[in-house]
């Protein structure tokens, strides 16, 4: 690390390790330096590498060596390191990178390291360590595939050894990595909450309702649209709840809020182009579907079958708080 001694000295911990990432992304002798005491997050095509016992799956680190080593067998340049994506470190400052092997032969890998290569989507709702450092290499994987040319000269960008920007030599403009904002709004008239469903969601789940912000939009205004928009109600307060990096479909800042209507005022109008169902749900049937496992279920769509997102989700918090703090909603505006 290259900090002076005195930031190491005093910096509080917490302060030590943002302002070494901050370094690692704006100097890239710093970053290339830091490959050698990191551990690597191996994905192949954005899917990432995941070993697994009994039923317990996680993403292993990967030292410089054992990558080095990779390529080499591989027949590749040991340069090729200098792919990764920085994606956090360690309380002791170690870096954490990730690597997409995607231009290897994948079933060798697999067999070479003994794992495989899982679905994105399916690797987020099984890991239990890692999965802010898995998904934020995900998003960071996706925007670069996506990046590859500058907007306005039509030449290809390069990204900095960190890969938390892309840079065009031509133009001179510095492209960063981007979350599009998102809320997500649990709706209440005081003693009901409620809940959405859309036609893509698995069968039986109900959730809360969502939507990206658009230009301009303060996240209260963004709140009030939505709720109108989609089920034909009007907010009368609203307060923020906690936010949380969503990884569908290439990564989201999920803003997550509560909001009232007036009970007298609560005739839901569902927008048709949005969603396929909106119900009000009672205290009692909101514990019950959190109390159901999450999977699709082949029975008729009824309160006997809903269930809300999994943990994971901050949609599920947001339904959790609801239901402790529902008795007195409004001492929490």
């Amino acid at each position: 690390m290259r900090l002076s001694n005195d930031e190491i000295k005093t910096l509080p911990e917490t302060a030590l390790i943002l302002r070494y990432l901050f370094e690692l992304k704006e100097n890239d002798n710093a970053c290339r330096q830091a490959y050698n005491s990191g551990s690597f997050f191996l994905f192949y095509n954005c899917s990432p590498f995941l070993r697994r016992k009994e039923k317990k799956f996680w993403a292993p680190k990967i030292n410089a060596a054992e990558i080095k080593e990779i390529l080499v067998e591989f027949r590749q340049d040991e340069q090729r390191i200098e792919e990764s994506m920085l994606v956090g470190c360690s309380e002791e400052c170690a870096p954490y990178f990730a690597l997409d092997l995607g231009w290897l032969d994948k079933a060798s890998i697999e067999s070479k390291l003994n794992g495989s290569f899982a679905d994105f989507r399916k690797a987020f709702f099984q890991l239990e360590e890692d999965v802010s450092l898995i998904s934020t290499a995900h998003a960071l994987l996706r925007w670069h595939e996506n990046n590859k040319y500058c907007s306005k000269t039509g030449q290809p960008t390069m990204k900095n050894l960190a890969g938390n920007k892309r840079v065009c030599d031509s133009s001179g403009i510095n492209y960063y990595a981007q979350m599009s904002p998102v809320v997500i709004t649990l709706v209440s008239d005081g003693n009901r909450c409620l809940l959405i469903r859309q036609a893509t969601f698995p069968k039986g789940m109900y959730s809360a309702l969502a939507g990206f912000c658009d230009v301009g939009e303060t996240l209260e205004e963004t709140v009030r649209r939505e709720v109108a928009e989609e089920v034909g109600l009007e907010v009368t307060s609203l307060w923020y709840s906690a936010s949380q990096h969503w990884p569908f479909p290439h990564g989201c800042l999920m803003m997550a809020c509560h909001a009232l209507v007036l009970p007298q005022q609560s005739e839901i109008s569902i927008n048709k182009q949005e969603l396929e169902a909106a119900r009000w749900f009672s205290h009692e049937e909101v514990v019950e579907a959190l109390g159901r496992q999450p999977r699709p279920s082949s029975e008729k769509d009824d309160n006997l079958s809903v269930w809300v997102p999994p943990k994971q989700a901050i949609a599920h918090q947001l339904i959790q708080e609801w239901v402790k703090k529902h008795a007195s909603p409004l001492s929490h505006t």
